[in-house]
């Protein structure tokens, strides 16, 4: 059979591009192909480490476990992680090249990586039934078109249909669409199939007459209303969800308040998903010192520029609160680059993630960090070594998880190590990690995905709970973090399945309607 490959392209960002593939990769599967996720550039914060230590975007490693697959950094072979200042560092197949400029990137170098790209497209192709390829912000950037190398040009290299996704709950989704069909180039827009109204919120009827003038104004068919789901969450590519900061806003009454710190270069904020899922958690994304509060636990995340974001901390009061905070007993921990934040300080004496030599850290670890030009980009298992209460009867257990820092962090007599890495990419090794006080309050770790590992999430929230006098939670029917999302996905899947037009969908594809093909082609 001919690998078939279908591309979603949006109006503009963050229309919901990325959660529609996920969804499509969950539906293909479910009909039993083989289905692949592809992202040709991708630029995010949010990254992952595959198995063999290529990082990508986080946004094509959800896609690729609603398809039933371990992620690849074929499925996303540029990636750019923003440095601040119009400035991003470049990762091809999964490995750093350099920082570059918008300018410098986009006039003198993505073109010369379109190989590496349709390297990548061919080699799924070769491997699958079905490619769902995503694109990135608008087709009708006028100003990018010429050296564009993810949205019409990776349609043209793939030879497949396009289907526009607008989002509706912004406001202006009708004028949207028209607007970027009418600034394609003609045979562009010839590729467009079908558009796709997604976050629609209210009674569907009521918009039928939206829909049969956008069909008559623009000679498209709408495949698809996809509503505003509740009741489940598909990780998100690079944004905080806007739900997630007005749900934060305030504490609830018998629930954890726990504080993660929205520091302007935050990165892996999925790290905490686990944590926002737990019955007993409030989770507050905080960026302003007036809003910390009182919370039960505060956590420093992951940053792409964790000397700016310390910078940023001592600006707006928040580091002086967060210390005074842990003078109260609150505890802290902290993620990769919040781990450095809480260290006395950091150096850069190359220059590796910004133009200040050194910085002093909130002084909360007894540690220092410096930077190197080298990335350490590794998936890992590791034994809990800490003490104190955290980690008291969980030592010896494993963890695992992965490591994204071009920082080595040196710790002092004031602290212990709180993990022992006792595997990096399938390899044994015996690495020490992270720091942990004495009295256990507060420690760090190079470790993202800690909290996915259920029992040392769960010990570090009753921890908590007994602090506040409550005991343990004792949960019937407990979920894994895996259930969990397998459970979201086919949900997601559904929602999307019953929205949209599924078998005019499987015919744009040359693969005729639904459920008629010879029995099903496969499974992954």
């Amino acid at each position: 059979m001919k690998t078939r490959c279908i591309m979603l392209q949006g109006t503009g960002s963050h229309v919901g591009k990325s959660v529609l593939v996920a969804a499509l990769c969950r539906i293909f599967l479910q009909d039993g192909y083989k289905v692949a996720p592809f992202k040709s550039q991708n630029m995010a914060l949010n990254s992952y480490v595959t198995r063999d230590g290529g990082e990508m975007g986080r946004a094509q490693v959800v896609q690729a476990e609603a398809a039933g697959l371990a992620p690849s950094v074929l499925m996303n072979p540029v990636l750019l992680k923003p440095t601040g200042q119009a400035t991003s560092q470049v990762i091809v197949l999964g490995r750093p090249v350099g920082n570059m400029s918008a300018k410098e990137y986009h006039e003198k170098y993505n073109t010369r990586v379109l190989g590496v790209v349709e390297d990548a497209l061919n080699k799924l192709k070769s491997e699958h039934e079905i490619i769902v390829i995503e694109g990135a912000g608008s087709p009708a950037e006028v100003n990018l078109q010429a050296t564009e190398i993810v949205n019409m040009r990776i349609a043209r290299m793939a030879d497949c249909p396009v289907l526009l996704v607008a989002d509706i709950d912004k406001g202006g989704a009708l004028a949207s669409v028209v607007g970027t069909l009418e600034l394609l180039e003609p045979a562009d827009r010839a590729r467009v199939a079908g558009i796709i109204i997604n976050k629609f919120r209210g009674d569907v009827k009521l918009f039928h007459p939206a829909v049969e003038f956008l069909e008559k104004k623009t000679g498209v068919p709408v495949l698809g209303i996809v509503p505003y789901f509740q009741g489940f969450r598909i990780q998100e590519e690079d944004t905080i969800p806007e739900e997630t900061l007005k749900a934060g806003m305030k504490t609830v009454e018998n629930k954890l308040d726990v504080v993660v710190i929205n520091l302007p270069h935050i990165s892996n904020f999925t790290d905490f998903d686990p944590l926002e899922d737990e019955p007993d958690v409030q989770l507050r994304y905080v960026g302003k010192a007036n809003k910390l509060g009182n919370p039960d636990l505060i956590i420093i995340p992951g940053s792409k520029n964790t000397i700016h974001d310390i910078t940023y901390l001592e600006k707006t009061g928040l580091a002086s609160l967060i210390i005074e905070q842990e003078k109260r007993g609150i505890p802290i921990i902290g993620i990769c680059g919040g781990f450095q934040i809480l260290g006395r300080e950091l150096h850069d004496p190359l220059h590796t993630e910004s133009e200040i030599d050194s910085v002093k850290g909130l002084g909360l670890l007894d540690m220092t960090t410096t930077f190197y030009p080298d990335k350490i980009t590794t998936q890992v298992q590791a034994k809990v070594i800490g003490s104190g209460p955290f980690f008291n009867g969980m030592q010896g257990q494993l963890v695992k998880g992965y490591e994204i820092h071009m920082g080595r962090s040196e710790i002092g007599e004031g602290v212990i190590p709180a993990f022992r890495i006792v595997e990096r990419s399938t390899k044994e090794v015996n690495i020490l990690d992270g720091a942990v006080r004495p009295d256990g309050r507060v420690f760090g770790t190079y470790i993202h995905g800690i909290f996915d590992n259920d029992a040392f999430r769960r010990r570090v929230l009753d921890v908590i709970r007994e602090k506040k006098g409550w005991g343990p939670l004792e949960v019937s029917n407990v979920q894994t973090v895996f259930e969990q999302r397998e459970k979201d996905f086919n949900k997601l899947a559904d929602v999307v399945r019953n929205s949209m037009d599924m078998e005019s969908l499987y015919e744009i594809m040359n693969l005729g309607p639904r459920g008629k093909q010879d029995q099903k082609l496969g499974a992954c």
